[in-house]
């Protein structure tokens, strides 16, 4: 059932209007005594999560006894964290995610249906896991919170990807990943629907229909003057109001180009983007866009790391971003990448697969940890004098010297592609 619906490619919706969709789509629920939030993490601080998470505390008040954020794999948020994006709601209500241990398989997918739906891509059953405190709870309300946008892993991000991945468990998400590189992110990437996006459908229907979950979504683009402006609100205990927010999200964070970009600058926010596992959205989102032999910079000042879990780091250091065959012959001869299908699933969307450059440069990684994984390396001071993101507009940009660069000050927001290649 669709309970609230306002947006367009123009609108601008105020906190004082998405207090008032919300309130009314809660009014039509009827009363509730425990609830809880599922929310995105602070790589998703733009969804306006935040700001609805403490909108439902401002209508529900002690009745809100639980906010899981949905980390997937990520590192749980801080205390600082917490209270930038939920500034307001009571810290004490927030709990940790544990996606190794604290999970429950609620079902299975059969094999064949996956099969079928990745037209032979894989031949595996997938389970269907949720956090245990979802499953066992005992709350008569469940609100996901998340922004739709383009994804790589399964095309369009939030619905229930952000409950049976947000907070699944290892092998639920490990085989949801692989599945998606293994059937091809640029046959997924802004459309809602693809093979995972199916098999997760599967499961919300065979499995946890009788959960009180309804769905809050949000589109959010940036406008004229690289403001961030939220476009649509969408409330729903069913696929509706993910399809109408999808459809939204393709108008206005789908960039659709009429020429192949040459030369790219992508600005990594320091406070969102530590970990190439998040930073490669600079890749993952531009991919399609790309021109071959083309050359994409990532100004990355806050990048540490590359994986965020300790495991998954030591992975990506020793296997690299060397494409799709080298990965997959990996994944058949190397037990510890099988049972880290995710982070295999990872080291495929993270490569040009030899058709472009990616110049990576990073606040705190040094040189040989950059060129170890297969990416090349640049100063950051010195790109940062070249291309100071604080003088670039978002598109295109014309230099003192004459040379011509596409500038994307937050990957995370939009999808870019050349007409030419997206079919």
């Amino acid at each position: 059932m669709l309970y609230f619906e306002a947006g367009s490619a123009e609108a601008q919706l105020t906190e004082a209007q998405l207090r008032e969709g919300l309130f009314a789509a809660l009014d039509r629920l009827g009363p509730r005594r425990r609830v809880l939030v599922v929310p995105p993490d602070f790589t998703r601080f733009h969804s306006q999560a935040g700001l609805l998470t403490r909108l439902v505390y401002e209508y529900y008040g002690d009745r809100l006894t639980d906010v899981l954020p949905a980390l997937g794999t990520h590192t749980p948020m801080t205390p600082e964290q917490i209270a930038e994006m939920y500034a307001g709601v009571p810290p004490e209500r927030f709990r940790v995610h544990n996606w190794r241990t604290g999970v429950v398989t609620v079902g299975e997918v059969p094999a064949a249906f996956v099969r079928e739906v990745s037209e032979g891509a894989v031949d595996f059953a997938w389970p269907a896991q949720l956090a245990r405190l979802i499953w066992e709870g005992g709350h008569d309300l469940i609100l996901s919170i998340g922004q739709v946008v383009p994804h790589e892993v399964i095309g369009m991000a939030s619905y229930n990807k952000n409950l049976f991945v947000g907070t699944g468990g290892a092998e639920g998400i490990n085989k949801s990943h692989f599945i998606g590189a293994a059937y091809g992110m640029e046959r997924m990437m802004g459309r809602a629907d693809t093979p995972v996006r199916r098999i997760l459908d599967y499961a919300s229907e065979h499995f946890i229909r009788h959960l009180p979950v309804v769905y809050v979504h949000t589109v959010v683009s940036r406008d004229e003057e690289g403001g961030l402006r939220v476009r649509g609100l969408y409330i729903s205990d069913d696929r509706s109001g993910f399809e109408k927010a999808a459809a939204l999200s393709l108008q206005v964070n789908f960039q659709m180009l009429d020429e192949p970009l040459s030369k790219v600058v992508v600005y990594l926010d320091p406070a969102e983007f530590k970990s190439t596992w998040l930073g490669n959205k600079s890749i993952y989102r531009t991919r399609m866009a790309m021109a071959d032999g083309g050359e994409l910079i990532v100004l990355a000042p806050g990048l540490r790391e590359f994986g965020e879990d300790p495991e998954i780091d030591r992975l990506i250091r020793k296997y690299g971003y060397r494409g799709t065959p080298a990965t997959l012959r990996a994944v058949r001869e190397q037990p510890e990448l099988q049972a880290n299908l995710s982070a295999a699933a990872h080291l495929i969307h993270g490569s040009s697969e030899g058709r472009f450059r990616i110049i990576y440069c990073p606040g705190h990684l040094s040189r040989e940890e950059i060129e170890g994984v297969g990416f090349e390396y640049a100063d950051l001071a010195a790109m940062l004098r070249r291309y100071p993101p604080d003088r670039l507009r978002d598109g295109w940009n014309t230099l003192p010297d004459g040379e011509r660069v596409y500038f994307i000050s937050n990957p995370a927001l939009g999808l870019w592609a050349w007409r030419g290649r997206f079919a």
